[in-house]
């Protein structure tokens, strides 16, 4: 097993996740957005100045989080964390971004 954040395994470099808000999209946002919500993992990396783990991610969809940048970033733990229930009753899924089982288009 690899190292483990949240008492989750850390995603490995190339594999495909999801966010929950995938799970929001009607079937017209699929069929328009096959990808939506869909990232490739790039790795970890450290902040220099925080030593703040983070994870680096590339959208596989537009979104203007990376407008001007190649990838996007998030605090590694936050990455790893759970959806709050509270905020989205309606999400089936139990954390914030998981493996992508689908085929990516």
């Amino acid at each position: 097993m690899g190292r483990v954040i949240n008492g989750r395994e850390v995603f490995k470099k190339g594999t495909i996740v999801q966010h929950f808000k995938r799970e929001l999209m009607t079937d017209e946002d699929l069929q328009n957005n096959p990808n939506g919500y869909l990232y490739e993992i790039i790795g970890t990396s450290r902040h220099t100045e925080n030593k703040e783990e983070l994870m680096n991610y590339l959208p596989l969809y537009y979104t203007e989080c990376v407008d001007g940048v190649d990838y996007a970033s998030r605090p590694l733990d936050m990455f790893m964390s759970e959806v709050d229930h509270e905020k989205y009753p309606e999400v089936k899924q139990q954390y914030r971004f998981e493996k992508f089982e689908g085929k990516v288009k």
